[in-house]
C-alpha cells in the first residue's frame, strides 16, 4: 500500500490524498485477471436473469431455474477469486475497488427484482437492500470526488456473502419446491423469508456503519 493510502479499521475508507499518484488501471496492470472476473460476473447476470424469468420460453421452468443457478453459483466464485486473486498477488486498482462491488450489487438486485416479479418474495425487504444498496453507491461517487476509496468494510462483505448465499437457497429452493407437496412448498419459503430478514438486518446495520464511518466526509460538504 501506497504511503499516501491511510490504514485506517475494517469499516472505514482507505484515503488516496491525490488520485494522480495511482495509476490507471489499465497503465499499471492493463485489464489484470481480477477486474476480467468483475466483468465477467456483470456480463452474466444479463443471462441469469432471462433463465430466471422466462418460465417455459426456452426450456422447462426448472431447467431454467437450473442453468439461472448455475449462472449464479459462478458468478459468485468469480466474486471470491477476484478478491483472493487482487489481495494474494497485490492486484489491487482503483477500478477494481469501484466495480468489484458495483458488480455484486448488479447481481443481488437482478436477483431479488426477478424474485418480486416472480412473487416469490416480498417486496419490501428486496426495497430496503436495494435503498442501502444505492444509498452506500451514491455515497462512493460523492466522496470519490475528494480523493476517497472506499473499500468494503467487514459487516459490508458479510452482507454481500449471506445475501448471495440467501439467494442460491431461493434457487435451489425454486429447483425443489414441487405443486402438490405444499408442506415442503411453506418449508421452504418460510426458511428462505427468515433468511432473506436476515440480510435486511446486515443490510442495515452494514448502512449505518457506513454513514457513520464516512459522516465526517458527509459534513465537509
Amino acid at each position: 500500500m501506497s504511503d499516501k493510502k491511510k490504514a485506517q479499521s475494517d469499516d472505514e475508507p482507505v484515503v488516496i490524498e491525490n488520485f494522480a499518484d495511482v495509476p490507471p488501471v489499465n497503465k499499471r496492470y492493463g485489464m489484470n485477471l481480477p477486474n476480467r472476473l468483475t466483468m465477467l460476473r456483470i456480463i452474466l447476470v444479463p443471462f441469469f436473469a432471462i433463465f430466471l424469468s422466462i418460465g417455459e420460453l426456452i426450456f422447462t421452468v426448472k431447467i431454467n431455474y437450473i442453468a439461472a443457478l448455475i449462472i449464479f453459483v459462478v458468478a459468485s466464485i468469480t466474486d471470491f477469486l477476484d478478491g483472493y486473486i487482487s489481495r494474494e498477488y497485490d492486484l489491487e486498482t482503483t477500478f477494481g475497488k469501484f466495480a468489484d462491488p458495483l458488480a455484486d450489487k448488479i447481481l443481488v438486485a437482478a436477483a431479488l427484482v426477478c424474485f418480486c416479479y416472480l412473487k416469490i418474495v416480498n417486496p419490501i425487504p428486496v426495497i430496503i437492500i436495494l435503498a442501502r444498496e444505492f444509498m452506500v453507491s451514491g455515497l462512493r461517487l460523492v466522496v470519490a470526488d475528494k480523493g476517497i476509496v472506499v473499500s468494503a468494510g467487514i459487516w459490508g462483505k458479510l452482507k454481500t456473502a449471506f445475501t448471495m448465499v440467501t439467494i442460491i437457497f431461493i434457487l435451489v429452493s425454486l429447483i425443489m419446491m414441487d405443486g402438490g407437496n405444499t408442506g415442503l412448498n411453506a418449508t421452504l419459503s418460510l426458511i428462505f423469508t427468515i433468511m432473506l430478514w436476515i440480510s435486511v438486518l446486515l443490510t442495515v446495520i452494514s448502512g449505518f456503519i457506513y454513514l457513520n464511518a464516512y459522516k465526517k466526509y458527509i459534513s465537509d460538504m
